[in-house]
């Protein structure tokens, strides 16, 4: 297959192309505003330079698009945190082009990547206080103090709107993953949330670790992401499909992967300290993905193992604990949205292009 994907050169995107390369037989082209080299395993795709949130994407999207079996969407914005014009434009105005550009070069097959951050607020838990998991047809209004989670939802609505009045020729799937995580994204998680001048290696130094004690969330293995997009595109399966690992991520078992001891941390205590460094400008992490966190679901990934044959590969505190042992070794690709981090290297980011939350870009 022709397989086209916005933002393969981030997290999920190199896990896709290695997986993609793996299967064999498939021509990927990549549409990333920073085109990476040669490096593994990005030598092996064609790249497009091409900022999806531009004025005029749609008509040079069409055009890539061209010829091709199948678009996966990846690409999207985590930062500037305060500049969420931006962040619309690339979440929302971005899907928008895709969507448009997909159908009108005649792709069969549209993969959306999403998000559990389309969901409502949890469910009130069973008798037994034990949380409900949800399926795909609960309410996707998301969390409204959060960017991220509206854009998600608005990109839905236009889903939404291509299969009830579209053309009808392409097939769309939603993927709606937990938190996504791999050793290989440590360098750019932490770029997205710590302040430029504390070391990666500064994970190691945690010894406390202040939390809510009922706080739990789920994750997923970036490559189990990468294999259940495959299995989708095979399969030409559409609707939604949400995608985590078991155990769900307790705050007790969090500060057991960093080897630190558990502070139980009322929330507005917990959400008022990030809020107030994140408004001064001390760190980049918008104070609402802890809303999220709070208030999300924990999700049933029953449809994606009926109907995807899809199973884990890797349980969600090993891929926890490799993600945090990426971010102490400052692990990553040579792509940019993956790039080594380094305190030099942010510090001079920090002085010619301001802080990454408010920085600007095209």
């Amino acid at each position: 297959m022709r397989i086209v994907v916005t933002g393969l050169s981030g997290n999920l995107g190199t896990a896709l192309l290695r997986r993609l390369l793996a299967d064999g037989g498939h021509e990927v082209v990549g549409v990333v505003r920073r085109p990476p080299g040669d490096g593994e395993p990005y030598g092996q795709a064609s790249w497009v330079s091409l900022d999806v949130a531009q004025e005029g994407a749609t008509q040079r999207l069409q055009d890539v698009f061209a010829g091709a079996d199948a678009v996966v969407h990846l690409a999207w914005g985590f930062q500037p945190s305060h500049v969420t014009e931006y962040l619309d434009r690339v979440g929302v105005q971005g899907t928008e082009a895709v969507l448009r550009a997909a159908d009108a070069a005649g792709v069969g097959h549209l993969v959306h990547v999403s998000s559990l951050g389309v969901y409502s607020p949890a469910p009130p838990p069973d008798a037994d206080g034990t949380p409900v998991k949800v399926d795909e047809s609960y309410p996707t209004d998301g969390i409204p103090t959060l960017a991220y989670s509206k854009e998600k939802v608005a990109a839905e609505r236009l889903l939404d709107g291509y299969e009830k009045t579209g053309s009808g020729r392409m097939v769309v799937s939603r993927m709606r993953p937990a938190l996504v995580v791999q050793g290989a994204a440590g360098s750019g998680l932490l770029r997205y949330g710590l302040p430029p001048f504390v070391p990666s290696s500064a994970i190691s130094l945690v010894k406390v670790v202040p939390l809510p004690p009922d706080l739990v969330i789920q994750a997923v293995h970036t490559p189990d992401v990468a294999d259940a997009i495959v299995r989708a595109l095979q399969r030409r399966a559409g609707g939604a499909f949400n995608l985590a690992a078991d155990p769900p991520l307790t705050a007790s078992r969090i500060a057991a992967a960093l080897g630190a001891r558990l502070v139980p941390t009322p929330r507005p205590v917990l959400r008022g300290l990030v809020a107030a460094t994140w408004n001064l400008g001390l760190q980049p992490l918008d104070p609402g993905w802890l809303d999220l966190a709070f208030t999300v679901p924990l999700m049933s990934s029953e449809r994606a193992r009926r109907e995807l044959g899809w199973t884990p590969g890797l349980d969600a505190q090993s891929a926890l604990e490799e993600l945090l042992a990426g971010m102490r070794s400052s692990a990553g690709t040579s792509s940019a949205p993956l790039r080594p981090r380094s305190v030099g290297d942010e510090l001079r980011d920090l002085l010619t292009r301001g802080p990454i939350s408010h920085r600007r870009l095209p």
